[in-house]
């Protein structure tokens, strides 16, 4: 039997996130405010290289997510507040990070952090943001916030060593790449929605709900996300583009042209991934072969499949604003590419 897609998801409509922010725009000042008062510090250059990054024009989906899913189980309360502004904390606090182990020059079309102040100071001011998250979670007072947020903390750092190791090897396969990315982007995703249910005293089918929508979202993300830095410009994406091409990242664009290439196109992917082709002559050439096998196409459209998967995880909760933004922001994360 075939499943159903959203008309979204079929290109029937054109996606945005503009019902997402209109629902929680009052809450995300709250948001806002609590960012803006937790990265105070006595040490000047604390605030200046955290507001870098947080006032560098980021969607912060993640917090968003967390609020639109308290609308969408009807709490009113304000514990979501701070929780939402924990997960834009550590988001930041990993994108500072992985600046550094990326050796990044770019995000959201401006300099990062370790280009204007140094690798040092990046990586200690991402720890102190990571500190003043599980001070949020702490303030709280529950253990299974507590818990949910710690735990995808720790799996994130899991997600960024294992994406480290199988840097370079081209022989990472599908299914230690989809391991990858649901460890290190998905996770947040997925706690991020789920602790809504938490803070709205909801049971545990309906926490699972929101972990799958927030996992299902998140894998579509980074799908696309690899996908189009093979297949866009360094304006659309706000990165220089190829450069997972250039630091040996096995993308799944790549773990499928590989696996479909003859003999010689094998070479040209291992000789490129372990870093004997990076020119940008090379690169052209590798989007040329991306182009010819459809490994962009694919992935894009297995980013479409984790997309209707997030959206059939929202089908217990009743239809409403809350849950048509949450379904469009599901379109909007796949849309990006096109």
């Amino acid at each position: 039997m075939t499943a159903t897609v959203h008309p979204l998801l079929s290109g029937a409509a054109t996606p945005s996130l503009d019902p997402l922010v209109s629902l929680i725009a009052a809450d995300m000042n709250h948001v806002n405010a609590e960012i803006l008062a937790r990265m105070q510090s006595e040490v000047p250059l604390i605030p200046e290289l955290a507001g870098h990054l947080i006032a560098g024009g980021g969607k912060r989906m993640r917090p968003m997510l967390t609020l639109a899913c308290a609308k969408l189980l009807g709490y009113g309360g304000t514990r979501h507040h701070k929780l939402a502004a924990t997960v834009e904390f550590i988001h930041t606090a990993t994108l500072l990070h992985d600046d550094v182990v990326d050796g990044s020059g770019m995000r959201r079309g401006k300099r990062t952090a370790n280009l204007i102040w140094g690798n040092p100071a990046t990586v200690l001011v991402g720890d102190f943001l990571f500190s003043r998250s599980f001070e949020l979670m702490v303030e709280d007072g529950s253990l299974r916030v507590l818990r949910i947020l710690s735990s995808a903390s720790a799996i994130i750092a899991e997600g960024e060593v294992a994406q480290l190791t199988a840097q370079r090897r081209i022989e990472t396969d599908e299914d230690r790449y989809l391991r990858i990315i649901d460890a290190k982007t998905a996770a947040l995703f997925a706690a991020a929605c789920r602790i809504s249910a938490v803070v709205a005293e909801r049971d545990e089918a309906d926490e699972l709900a929101l972990d799958s929508y927030g996992r299902n979202l998140g894998i579509a993300f980074q799908l696309v996300d690899d996908a189009i830095d093979y297949a866009s410009d360094g304006t659309t994406m706000g990165k220089d583009t190829g450069d997972d091409f250039r630091d040996g990242k096995v993308t799944l664009p790549v773990i499928l042209a590989h696996a479909r290439g003859d003999e010689t196109q094998r070479r040209f992917w291992k000789d490129a991934i372990e870093g004997r082709r990076t020119s940008d002559e090379d690169l052209a050439h590798a989007i040329r072969l991306l182009e010819e096998i459809g490994a962009v196409a694919d992935t894009l459209a297995r980013a479409r499949h984790y997309g209707q998967r997030a959206i059939a995880a929202l089908g217990r909760f009743p239809d409403g604003r809350a849950k048509s933004a949450l379904i469009e922001a599901v379109e909007f994360a796949v849309a990006r590419a096109y």
